[in-house]
């Protein structure tokens, strides 16, 4: 797909589709392929981590709205988050997602950045909240939820993702903020499902989230790959050994007078 940059949606018409009620698909995604495919079939938006952005990434995600995630953990200040920020941006990232404080998600808006935030269950943070466990099932839990999505709208946060809590505390906290909510196990009220592509064809390895939904078995197509790639790797190395391989026809030619001539040539100088 020829990418346009005026073609792509801007913050400005991820804002509009919340506000007619527009859901977003949205997937995670991590090689080309995945990205030309979800741009070919019209996926929304997508996210993609800052190492695997590049401009042929970019490329290959087309017209989709794309958010970076900023590596939480490697990036530690404002400044450098800063820094990342702005790189991203250059290589045609859409908007940033930021797991830092709430003076650093300020500092990249300050700056004009769209910034996407993380409530509910955020991974790298769950020790806070029990695991990899839902956040919200009592009032407290979600009025704690609520408090920090209020804090991220006051630092200027175009977005934020809402990760597994109740589909009644989702629903009605994404009324009730003007940031885009990339719900996540948060049930249908969010303004966008987002998913993995491991989960949406059927490959992961890791544990599948309750909210997950598989829509293809890629995981027994790549197995039977791999098996396919064994035996044509084992059949390569016999052809090596029997010597069917390389055959005439995979080699170059020379006309037997050319040969004559290189022979007497070569053997002269003997």
């Amino acid at each position: 797909m020829e990418m346009n940059y005026h073609d792509r949606p801007t913050v400005w018409d991820m804002r509009g589709k919340k506000a007619k009620g527009e859901k977003i698909a949205m997937l995670f995604v991590e090689t080309h392929d995945e990205a030309r495919a979800a741009a070919s079939a019209g996926i929304d938006m997508l996210s993609i981590v800052d190492t695997l952005f590049t401009p042929q990434m970019r490329e290959a995600a087309g017209n989709c709205f794309v958010q970076v995630g900023l590596l939480y953990g490697e990036l530690a200040t404002s400044d450098d988050y800063l820094r990342a920020a702005h790189r991203v941006m250059l290589l045609g990232a859409d908007c940033v997602y930021c797991a830092a404080g709430i003076g650093t998600v300020k500092a990249l808006a300050d700056e004009g950045i769209p910034v996407v935030s993380h409530v509910g269950l955020i991974p790298s943070k769950c020790t806070w909240t029990g695991g990899f466990r839902a956040v919200g099932k009592t009032a407290d839990s979600a009025l704690a939820v609520w408090e920090h999505v209020k804090a991220l709208e006051e630092a200027g946060c175009f977005g934020a993702e809402l990760e597994v809590v109740p589909d009644r505390v989702g629903e009605w906290i994404t009324r009730n903020t003007s940031m885009i909510m990339l719900g996540m196990g948060a049930g249908p009220g969010a303004d966008a499902q987002y998913l993995f592509t491991e989960d949406v064809l059927g490959y992961g390895q890791n544990h599948k989230p309750r909210h997950g939904k598989v829509y293809r078995d890629f995981k027994s197509e790549f197995e039977r790959l791999q098996r396919e790639r064994v035996a044509a790797f084992k059949e390569f190395i016999d052809d090596v050994h029997s010597g069917a391989y390389p055959a005439p026809e995979h080699v170059v030619a020379i006309a037997n007078d050319e040969f004559d001539a290189f022979l007497a040539g070569a053997r002269s100088g003997q």
